[in-house]
Order: structure tokens, then sequence, then C-alpha cells
């Protein structure tokens, strides 16, 4: 890695801005195709062998939509993944369900009624209401705008297996004022009744990915980092992901410049599907791509939503634990921040946890914590049509455009990749040591606790050989073991355990694997269940063992 940083250069930043402020690039749509071109002649202006593939999405956009209560109408709009009413619109009792949790579907009969529910339109909530018979959605955004939302908890295009579990309701979403009107007359026992109208255009289309690809001179078939981020957007988009689009370009730029010094390839992707199909273009990609990806990808940098105005929170993006400190090195030499980081939530193109390829980022710079609570922290034009160029602060963009480049230059030029697997088992340790003592004679952890200490020591031995100099041949020895155990690690941090199924897209605890055994814990000794929970958690608790000792395994520098 070189001495000298790379200078994002601000006005081809603001260039490509101006650009993306030119059109709604909603997915598969005849303008996102135009912006999409634009993209590529850039990609292959800077050396990058371009391909635009087009494949089949179960994409979702959302028309027309009215909300009338007790006769009166109110502003709405409604959303992606929703289900469209007949034209007369559907008509029902509405039941106030504070924020839509599990909790507050318990002991209320929503079925044949409208539920009205605090905060932007989520996945969970839709799949809660559906379940319980509701007909339709009214949700009370946190202030006076109306976000744009994708409502589906199914990753990517529904298969014949999971088709059934998309939204069966009609969804809107009012105003904050709009709502507390509705809402005081729910706790004051008047019955409202509202008249919802929904059009939503839904069904299979063409959608676009690009991709483009540079390799060390010579060496086409090299390991390779991938660095993606979605080009669809809501309304125009200028920030989400238009900010992200800038970053991807001037970083390709910069980046292709110093080839020469790469030890792998660098593959972009820009993906299409992002908001209007739940991330079908990167989920696509990771089954269309599968075996490639097993083989050759290292890393995935994925980048959304950089440059915004007042987006000066630089601590706490997501990073997988053994990217942890690549992250914070480039955050605290950028800024001087010291990186905290977060898990991942289920969200940001990560499409390829299955695959077991270690990842960060997706947002990157957030905005201070404000007195309305939002979904996101990326201001309150987000997902609205004030994503517009004026929300984008040159100097923030050219901020985060240099961490992502020191992020993909540490990647890209390190002679052993920077995956540091003692962070991994240090958080591993961390959950198995909180069920520990809630596990105490009814299963038997000790075995597995002593795998993660060992999978540490082995990680340690790695981590002190990629700290001397290694010749080439060492080096690739130590990268294809680290491939070899991100591909068995990163699905046991990050998935329910089926590496060629995506889970849904319903949040996800801290470690799902581990559900079979915080299932047991959580179950009070001497629970007439308690047997039945106990053969799972066995079961849960072999296979982490297994992977874990495969993964040691496969880190033993002397051989397996």
């Amino acid at each position: 890695m070189s001495d000298v940083p790379l200078q994002p250069d601000r006005q081809n930043l603001m260039g490509h801005i101006r650009e993306f402020a030119k059109r709604v690039k909603l997915s598969g749509t005849a303008e996102e195709l135009e912006s999409f071109w634009y993209l590529e002649k850039q990609m292959a202006s800077y050396g990058y062998r371009t391909q635009l593939l087009f494949h089949d999405a179960y994409i979702s956009l959302p028309g027309r939509a009215s909300v009338e209560i007790d006769g009166r109408a109110v502003r709405c709009i409604t959303h992606s993944m929703s289900v469209s009413t007949p034209p007369e619109g559907i008509a029902a009792g509405v039941v106030y369900l504070a924020e839509g949790t599990e909790r507050d579907f318990q002991g209320v009969d929503a079925h044949g009624r409208i539920v009205l529910v605090d905060g932007i339109a989520t996945e969970d909530v839709a799949a809660l209401a559906s379940a319980a018979g509701a007909v339709g959605q009214i949700h009370i955004s946190p202030n006076e705008h109306l976000y744009e939302m994708c409502v589906s908890p199914v990753w990517g295009s529904p298969s014949q297996h999971t088709r059934g579990q998309l939204p069966t309701t009609a969804i809107c979403t009012i105003s904050r004022d709009d709502g507390e009107q509705l809402r005081q007359a729910c706790r004051a026992g008047a019955a409202p009744i509202a008249r919802l109208k929904t059009e939503v255009d839904t069904g299979w289309r063409k959608t676009p990915i690009l991709v483009a690809e540079l390799f060390p001179a010579g060496h086409p078939d090299a390991p390779f980092v991938l660095f993606s981020g979605h080009h669809d957007t809501w309304h125009y988009g200028v920030m989400d992901n238009g900010g992200a689009n800038a970053t991807m370009l001037e970083a390709a730029r910069l980046l292709a410049e110093r080839r020469d010094v790469w030890k792998r390839g660098l593959r972009i992707c820009f993906w299409s599907g992002h908001s209007h199909g739940r991330y079908s273009g990167s989920a696509w990609y990771a089954d269309e791509y599968w075996d490639d990806l097993e083989r050759r990808c290292v890393a995935h940098v994925n980048v959304d939503s950089t440059g915004g105005v007042g987006a000066d929170i630089l601590t706490n993006s997501a990073v997988i634990d053994e990217l942890k400190a690549v992250a914070a090195r480039a955050v605290e030499a950028v800024t001087g921040q010291m990186h905290r980081g977060r898990r991942h939530g289920r969200a940001a193109d990560q499409s390829f946890w299955g695959v077991g390829i270690p990842s960060m980022f997706g947002s990157l710079s957030h905005q201070p914590p404000g007195p309305v609570k939002m979904l996101t922290a990326l201001g309150w034009w987000w997902h609205t049509p004030h994503d517009t160029e004026e929300h984008i602060d040159p100097a923030n963009l050219q901020r985060d455009t240099e961490i992502i480049l020191r992020v993909l230059e540490e990647l890209l030029s390190s002679s052993v990749l920077p995956l540091d697997y003692t962070a991994y088992a240090a958080s591993l340790r961390n959950e198995l040591d909180s069920l520990n003592s809630s596990l105490l004679g009814r299963v038997d952890m000790n075995a597995l606790i002593s795998a993660v200490d060992e999978l540490r020591r082995r990680a340690e031995t790695i981590n002190r050989a990629a700290s001397k100099e290694t010749d080439r041949a060492q080096a690739e020895i130590i990268n294809d073991r680290l491939r070899q155990a991100s591909r068995l690690l990163v699905p046991l941090n990050y998935t329910f355990g089926d590496r060629f199924h995506h889970d849904s897209a319903l949040p996800h605890p801290a470690w799902p694997s581990l559900a079979g055994l915080r299932e047991l814990a959580a179950l009070p000794e001497g629970h007439a269940d308690a047997p039945f929970f106990a053969v799972h958690a066995r079961q849960t608790r072999n296979r982490l063992l297994s992977v874990l000792r495969q993964a040691c395994a496969v880190l033993a520098l002397e051989g397996p």
C-alpha cells in the first residue's frame, strides 16, 4: 500500500452528482437504463472491462394512493410490495397498534381490519399484519414527510417457496399530524373507518447490473475484491444513491492508476432492484455467480448514501468483525474519529454472507442524533422527493470517498489479506459466555468453547505470519487459508445456516446460528418443554463445533 494516499477530485465527484440529478431511476425503467449507460461509459474510460447484464427481477413500483378517514381525505403514499386494492378501495375499522411489534399484535383481533402503526413502513410490520389477517396498514410518519419503502420480507426475488411470504395488505403512510388525529380517535374509542386505495405495479421485469472489473496485468483469474452499490433510486435519489455512485466512479478512476501494486483484482457492481425489489439485483448475482464468488472473492465493500449535508458521524458504520481494524484505520486516518463499528443489519445489498464473503459498510457517514426517531440516520430527505443536489456537501463527499479509497487500497494491495479472525473469535466467545451460565447442566458447552479458543490461537499465528515479510508463495498460502476459513465462519456469524438460500429480509439477531442455544437458555429450568428445546440446542452446538473445527484445521499453517 502506498504511503501517499489517493486524493479524490471534488470537481469530478460533483460532476457525477449533477449527472445523477437528471433522472428518476426506478428499477427496470428506460430512465434508469440511460443512467446505467453513463456509468458504463465512465468505467470503460478508466480502463475497466465492462459488461451490462440483464436478468428477471420481481419489481414493485408504487403508484397512486388515497386514504380517507370517515370520509375525510388525507395526504398519503403507498409502498413497494403493498398489494393493489380494487378500484373502489377497501374500507375497514382502524385499530391502533403502537409500533406494530409482535407484542403489540398479541391479544388484538386485527383480522379484517386496518392497523394503525407509529413509524416508517417496514417489512416486519407487514409480515405481522399479513399473518394477523389485517386487510390494510396505515403508518404514521415521524414528521411531515412521507418515506418511500419496500416492505417485502423476502430477500431478493421470491421463489415458489417464498412468494407466500409477500405482504397481503394494502399499505399506506400518512403524515405525523394526520396520524396524531387518527391515533387520538382510536384511543378515544371512536372506531374510525378508513378507506384505502392503492395502485402498485408489481411483477417480473428485466433489470440491469453493470459489472466492471480490472485485474493485475497478466492475472485475469486472480482473486478479487467486490465493490458495490445500488443505482436505482426513490425519486432523484441524489444522495441515495447518487453520492455513493459518484464515490464508486471516482474510486475506480484513482485505484486504476495504482493497478501495478495490486495483489488481487477489483470487481465493481452497480445494482438495480435495491429499492423496488428488496435487493433483487445483488441476490440474483450471488445466486448466478455463486461458484465464481466462492472460489475467488475475498471481501465485499458496499457503499451507500455518501456525502450528505451534516453527515459528520463516521464512527458507526457496519463492518464484520474480521474487517473492523481496516475500517478503523481508514476512518481515523481521514477524520481523526475512532470507528467503533456495529454489526450489519439485514440491509445494504449484503447478499453474500451465505457464500462466506467478509463484508463492510453500506451507509458510511451519518447524521447526529436528533429529536425525531428515524429509521436511519441519513437525513430527513432520505427516500423523499427532497433527496436532491442541495443535500450533498462536496467536502463530505470527498471525505467519504477518501475513506473508501483507503479501505479498498488496503484490501487490494496488502500482501496478506487483512482479515483478523482473533476479533471474530472474541466476538463469538462473548456470545457463548453470555449463554453458558444458563446452559450449565443442560448442554455441555466445554468442547465448543475450547474450539473458539483454538480458533483464536490459530488466528493469532496467522496474524503473526502476516506481520512479517512473506514471500509471494507464502502469502498466497495464507490468503487461500483465510478465504477457506471465511467460507466457514461468515455464514456462522450472519446466517441461520443455509448457504444456498437467502435468509428472509426480516431483522436478524446477532449470531443467528446460535438460535437453538438461545432458545434453551431463555427457557426456565424445569420447564415442561425443556427436553424438546435441549434436542435442538445440542444439534445447534454440534453444527457450531463442526464448523469451528474445520476452520481451525484450515488456519493451521503447518497443515490440516
